[in-house]
């Protein structure tokens, strides 16, 4: 999704943002950091970029009002890609921001780093791109060095670690009437409440409507149906509630686009479960004002990334984890009297 190779690092602020529910403060640097040399610019670019190159989700930001310019990062970004003069001034407004929002007593302080990027390639455009990233998370390093004919050994604390970016953002200089393009790393601490203050107040951030975000939301609307809503409608077992995840994901795995009427006849088959599951997506989209097609184009990537989750083990007490990758039939629940308790059956041909 987000690409590199012929990206380079313009101009780079670094400021401190505490917690002010805490007592902490913020401390604004007066002029972008001097790089000395290539290798503090190559080990930024790996610490600031590398982790988006796995980031699938596309972004906008956004404003309840509607209105883009009240959304601070908006407003800060089209500044900075408007008139690179005022990089500095506008990445102090940030940390501003970003201390404002800071108001949860699990958020932790840290350094803010605003960066001006040239040719950041998303999706096959070579764009200008803004970065703002947070280091909240620190480790102590050994180093080990020759001394007096031997090894020494120190160490450093509160060193930051270039391969465990916390918190970042890249906006990138193109469709600005949306609220540009957007791509998020966010490595939540401090529980959830502490954690939607980074993509929701600070960012203020809509995920953009396209195959992969549609592929996700489908497989997740489809594995919580069947894991929380069928149990009121139906008796069912957990093999057959694994059985129709697996039919699912089959069905993702070997389509190239989705038909919602297809996928329920292939899938779910049962009339009564198809009208329940089509409720149940039509409640999400409400909930969360989020309108998903009835077909759209399959993302290979979403459908990897949500097989991660599905779960197609059955937990026998603490005893036994049976994985089911294919025919239920071949699988018996049973209960026997004499010992006072449950039993599976299991039919195979040959063990591996």
């Amino acid at each position: 999704m987000v690409t590199f190779f012929e990206a380079s690092l313009d101009l780079v602020s670094v400021h401190h943002v505490g917690n002010q529910t805490q007592g902490e403060m913020y401390a604004l640097s007066d002029h972008p950091l001097a790089l000395k040399d290539e290798v503090i610019s190559s080990l930024l670019m790996q610490y600031f970029l590398k982790p988006f190159e796995k980031a699938n989700e596309v972004y906008h930001l956004m404003h309840s009002s509607n209105n883009l310019e009240l959304n601070e990062i908006y407003h800060f970004a089209t500044d900075m890609f408007n008139n690179k003069e005022n990089f500095q001034k506008s990445a102090q407004d940030i940390a501003r921001h970003l201390y404002n929002v800071s108001t949860h007593p699990n958020i932790k302080g840290g350094e803010l780093y605003v960066v001006y990027f040239n040719k950041v390639q998303i999706e096959g455009d070579l764009l200008d791109a803004i970065g703002i990233f947070k280091s909240e998370n620190k480790e102590t390093y050994l180093k080990v060095y020759p001394d007096d004919g031997g090894f020494a050994v120190d160490y450093e604390q509160e060193a930051i670690n270039i391969n465990k970016l916390d918190k970042g953002v890249l906006i990138f200089n193109i469709e600005k009437e949306n609220g540009y393009k957007v791509a998020v790393v966010d490595k939540t601490t401090g529980g959830q409440d502490a954690a939607v203050y980074w993509k929701d107040e600070f960012l203020q951030l809509k995920i953009r409507n396209d195959s992969f975000n549609q592929t996700s939301n489908v497989l997740g609307i489809y594995k919580n149906f069947v894991t929380e809503k069928l149990d009121d409608e139906f008796d069912m077992s957990k093999a057959d509630k694994i059985d129709l995840l697996n039919r699912s994901m089959k069905y993702f795995k070997e389509k190239e686009t989705f038909d919602i009427d297809e996928f329920a006849d292939e899938v779910i088959s049962n009339p009564q479960a198809i009208e329940s599951f089509k409720n149940f997506k039509n409640q999400y989209e409400d909930e969360f004002d989020t309108k998903i097609g009835d077909t759209f184009e399959i993302s290979d990537n979403a459908v990897k990334k949500q097989a991660r989750v599905y779960k197609r083990v059955l937990k026998l007490d603490k005893n036994f984890h049976i994985y089911i990758h294919g025919d239920k039939d071949l699988i018996e629940k049973g209960f026997d009297d004499g010992k006072a308790m449950n039993y599976y059956k299991v039919y195979f041909k040959e063990e591996a």
